[in-house]
């Protein structure tokens, strides 16, 4: 199916088109695209630090849309593991917000599909992020932190992750810069990298790398 125009979907009542089930079926037939969380400057600091990558895993997938720019920064040989529990969770989305395992992978499908045979591999992990790394083995190049939004879920999803990130990988958080000259964010992930990296935190052998709007990407030096 084709998308449907924009200016026919910006006249769709605000009430259909949060509902769950309603944007679940739309996203999943291409109707519609996964809803955009991350502005231009977001995304430029995420891209950038995946840049070069061979095994990237993303913390919060919901419709998929930066897995979509994050599928297209890889190259062919790279793995994309995407984690996300897709249940009802407060912290990780706003109110009444939602989406389904079936839809998003519908939308990485057609990626992959685009793609052809030049295409990274996506590994999906429909879990939580914390039940995944007990599991996980072997280094990764960077992680993307964006699902449970909480300080303590922000907390777990660093402390279960950051030990696979390989010397010169990354971790980017975001929502994090809230209180920032120009930046934007949430109390909760905004805390976790106060915390640790910002006047003297308690990380050692980790440094800033990059940051803009909402959007903080962290470098491991040692």
């Amino acid at each position: 199916m084709s998308p449907l125009p924009a200016r026919l979907r910006q006249l769709t009542p605000t009430r259909l088109r949060d509902d769950v089930r309603l944007r679940a079926l739309a996203v999943g037939l291409g109707l519609i695209p996964p809803r955009t969380m991350h502005s231009s400057e977001d995304a430029r600091v995420l891209l950038e630090a995946v840049r070069g990558a061979q095994r990237v895993v993303e913390i919060g997938v919901y419709e998929g849309a930066s897995a979509l720019a994050l599928y297209g920064a890889l190259d062919t040989s790279s793995e994309l593991h995407l984690i996300d529990p897709f249940g009802s969770h407060p912290d990780a989305l706003p109110g009444g917000w939602g989406a389904t395992e079936w839809a998003t992978r519908r939308v990485l499908a057609r990626a992959v599909r685009r793609r052809g045979g030049a295409a990274p591999r996506v590994c999906w992990h429909a879990a939580l992020s914390q039940e995944v790394a007990e599991r996980w083995s072997g280094e990764v190049d960077a992680v993307f932190i964006d699902g449970d939004h909480s300080e303590a879920g922000c907390e777990l999803d660093w402390s279960s992750w950051h030990p696979f990130v390989k010397l010169g990988g990354y971790v980017v958080f975001h929502d994090a810069r809230e209180g920032q000259d120009d930046g934007r964010g949430l109390p909760g992930p905004t805390a976790v990298v106060v915390r640790h990296f910002r006047s003297g935190g308690r990380s050692p052998g980790w440094e800033i790398a990059a940051e803009a709007d909402r959007t903080v990407a962290v470098r491991r030096l040692a």
